[in-house]
C-alpha cells in the first residue's frame, strides 16, 4: 500500500517555475499546486467533508437520541466531551503515524476508522454501547484533519498556503450542509427512533473514498525525501525539547481556545434551535442553511485574510468577532427568529474563518521531521482540553439554559487571543 510514486513518476509531482509563476488569479493557488498536488488537495477536501459528515450526524440527532435513550443535558453533552477527548489520542498517534509511514497511509488509516465507527453508533443497543462507539468514531476524526493539512501544505506555495488550506478547511462547511440535508431527509421520512440510526449508517460514505486515494494520491516528494533523511521523526520527546517547547505549549493553547468556543456552536445550537426557539425539523434545518453558508464563505474569506494580514492577525480579528456573535446570538429576544436567522450567517461567518489560518499556521511552526506530530498533538491536545465547554455548557443548559450557556464559548476565543501572544509570525515560510 505504498503512498509514494516511483522515481520515474516525480516529474509533476510538485510546482514547476512556471506553475509557481501561475499562482495569481482567483484559482492561482490551485494551479500552482500541480497535477499530484491537485490530486492530494481532492483527498485531504473529500477526506475532510466526510469527516464533518461523520461529526455532525451525531449533534443534528442529539433530540431523538435522548429522548430515545431517556438523557438530560448533561449525558448528551458527554457524547461530545468523549468523541473530542479520545479525538485526542487519534490525532497525536495519526500525527506520529504521517512521520513515520507518510501522510497518504495515515490519512487512509483516519478515515477508515472514523467511517466504521460511526455505522457502529448506529446498531448501538444503549447509550454505553453508544458512548464507546461515539469515543472509537473519534480516534479516526481526531486525525484526519491534521494530517490532511499536512499533506496539502507541502505541496502548496509559501505565498499561497493560507487560502489553500483555507479551502481544505471550508470542506468542514460542505460536510455539515450534507449531514443537514440528510437530517432533514430522514428524519421528515422515518420516524424518530429509528431515523437517528439511519443517520449514522450513511457515515458508510467515506469507503467509496479510500478506495480511490489508494491509487491516485500521494505525498509530496520533497517532503518525503526531507523525512526520511531527518533523526527523530515522529517522536513525541522532539516537539518538548528546549527549541520546540514553547511552540507546543502556546499552539497548543490556540487550539484549545478555538475550538472550545467552536464546539460549544456546533454541538448544542441545534438543540437550543429545537428546544428553545421551538423550530421544526425542517425549520431547523433552514436555519443552519444561513449558518454554514457563512461557514463555508467564511473558510475561503480567512483563508485568503491569513495570506494577506498574516496568520497571527487573522486569528486576532476573528477571535474578537466570534466572540461578540455568540453574546450576540445567545441573547436575542424570544420571538425573534427572523434576526435569529440573519444573525446565523455572520456566527457561521466567524467562528469559521479562524480556522482556515490553522493548516497552514500549524505546519509552519514545525520543521517536517516532526510537522506531522507537532501539528497532530497541539491540535487535537487542544480538542480534547476545548471539549471541557460543551460539556460545561450541558450541565449549565438546566439552569442557565442553552441560550444563556452558550456565551461560555465567548471564553474559549479569549483564550485563543491571549495565546498568539507566545507563537511567531510565520506568513512566507517555506516548508522543505
Amino acid at each position: 500500500m505504498s503512498s509514494t510514486p516511483p522515481p520515474q513518476a516525480l516529474t509533476d509531482a510538485h510546482p514547476t517555475t512556471d506553475e509557481r509563476a501561475a499562482d495569481d488569479g482567483a484559482f492561482g493557488w490551485l494551479r500552482a499546486l500541480g497535477p499530484r498536488g491537485r490530486r492530494a488537495f481532492a483527498g485531504a477536501f473529500g477526506g475532510y467533508a466526510l469527516d464533518s459528515y461523520d461529526y455532525f450526524t451525531l449533534p443534528l440527532s442529539m433530540v431523538a437520541l435522548a429522548a430515545y435513550f431517556g438523557l438530560d443535558s448533561g449525558q448528551t453533552g458527554l457524547f461530545t466531551t468523549v468523541t473530542l477527548v479520545v479525538s485526542a489520542v487519534g490525532g497525536a498517534l495519526a500525527g506520529v503515524l504521517a512521520d513515520r509511514i507518510g501522510r497518504v497511509k495515515a490519512l487512509m488509516i483516519t478515515v477508515i476508522t472514523y467511517a466504521v465507527f460511526t455505522v457502529a453508533c448506529g446498531f448501538a443497543p444503549n447509550y454505553e454501547w453508544l458512548l464507546v462507539f461515539r469515543a472509537l468514531q473519534g480516534l479516526g476524526f481526531g486525525g484526519e484533519w491534521a494530517v490532511g493539512a499536512i499533506l496539502v501544505a507541502e505541496y502548496a506555495t509559501a505565498k499561497n498556503r493560507g487560502r489553500t488550506l483555507g479551502a481544505i478547511q471550508s470542506s468542514w462547511a460542505v460536510g455539515w450542509a450534507l449531514a443537514a440535508i440528510m437530517y432533514t431527509l430522514v428524519f421528515s421520512l422515518v420516524d424518530e427512533d429509528l431515523a437517528w440510526r439511519v443517520m449514522f449508517w450513511t457515515g458508510a460514505l467515506p469507503a467509496l473514498l479510500v478506495i480511490w486515494m489508494r491509487r491516485r494520491v500521494h505525498d509530496a516528494p520533497e517532503a518525503v525525501a526531507v523525512r526520511e533523511q531527518s533523526s527523530g521523526k515522529g517522536s513525541f520527546a522532539a516537539i518538548f525539547k528546549p527549541g520546540l517547547l514553547r511552540t507546543t505549549i502556546f499552539a497548543g493553547l490556540l487550539s484549545t481556545g478555538v475550538q472550545g468556543g467552536y464546539y460549544t456552536l456546533a454541538t448544542w445550537v441545534p438543540t437550543y434551535l429545537k428546544t428553545e426557539r421551538d423550530l421544526s425539523v425542517v425549520g431547523t434545518g433552514g436555519y443552519l442553511t444561513f449558518l454554514i453558508s457563512g461557514a463555508f464563505i467564511g473558510y475561503l474569506t480567512g483563508g485568503y485574510l491569513t495570506d494577506r494580514l498574516g496568520r497571527r492577525r487573522n486569528i486576532w480579528l476573528f477571535a474578537l468577532l466570534s466572540a461578540v456573535c455568540i453574546l450576540a446570538y445567545a441573547n436575542i429576544p424570544s420571538g425573534a427568529n427572523t434576526l435569529l436567522l440573519v444573525l446565523g450567517f455572520p456566527l457561521g461567518f466567524c467562528m469559521s474563518a479562524i480556522f482556515s489560518g490553522f493548516g497552514s499556521y500549524l505546519s509552519e511552526l514545525y520543521p517536517t521531521a516532526v510537522r506531522g506530530t507537532g501539528q497532530g498533538f497541539t491540535y487535537n491536545t487542544g480538542r480534547a482540553v476545548g471539549a471541557i465547554f460543551p460539556t460545561t455548557v450541558g450541565f449549565l443548559a438546566d439552569s442557565w439554559g442553552v441560550g444563556g450557556a452558550l456565551v461560555f464559548g465567548a471564553i474559549g476565543y479569549g483564550i485563543a487571543a491571549l495565546a498568539l501572544l507566545g507563537l511567531p509570525e510565520t506568513r512566507g515560510k517555506e516548508l522543505v
